[in-house]
């Protein structure tokens, strides 16, 4: 009897077989056919889980997306505002091989939203994801800030965290963590202290 396929496990594999075409060939490579042979699978097989190539990508985007969501809501708590401000956002800045990864193939991901609108709902909900990360953050350094000055610094905050993950793209791994988790310190004790 022939061994069947968990659908989960497949639409997870041949989302990983996307991001791993992008990082290596880019968007542009990104196809049915290639994506099955990254994957090890028919193309067949591909299209039965994603009829579309839209379909594909949005899901690789979703999944992305959930991985992260996940990552940061298992991230533990010292109590300890800063160090778990810094904790949290670290997790969105692209400081480990899985996170740099991921923001390689967003950002490619994002690029296709004029050709495939469906992945401007889920570009749009993480960035409302990473704005609500940030106003959470906010809130754990600064308790008793007016709502009003609450949410412009989640909102400065959202565009630190933005540019510092840009950054680190392009900069060497070693120094540039220092220098971001050194930036984001030094902003969290701005909000901590002006407050």
């Amino acid at each position: 009897m022939p061994r069947r396929i968990d659908l989960d496990e497949r639409r997870q594999q041949l989302a990983e077989a996307v991001w791993a075409t992008i990082r290596h060939r880019g968007i542009g490579a990104v196809s049915v056919r290639t994506v099955a042979a990254e994957a090890g699978v028919a193309v067949g097989s591909l299209r039965h889980v994603f009829p579309t190539r839209g379909e594909l990508l949005q899901f690789s985007a979703e999944l992305m997306v959930r991985r992260a969501t996940e990552r940061i809501a298992d991230t533990p708590r010292t109590g300890d505002a800063t160090t778990d401000a810094l904790a949290l956002l670290s997790h969105v800045l692209p400081l480990e091989p899985d996170s740099r990864a991921e923001l390689e193939v967003n950002i490619a991901l994002f690029a296709e939203a004029p050709a495939l609108p469906e992945l401007t709902t889920v570009r749009d909900h993480a960035h409302a994801q990473l704005r609500m990360l940030c106003a959470h953050v906010v809130s754990l350094v600064g308790p008793d800030l007016d709502p009003r000055r609450a949410d412009a610094e989640a909102r400065r905050l959202h565009a630190l965290v933005d540019g510092l993950a840009l950054h680190l793209l392009v900069e060497d791994p070693g120094s540039g963590r220092a220098r971001a988790l050194g930036t984001l310190r030094e902003e969290l004790d701005r909000i901590t202290t002006v407050g």
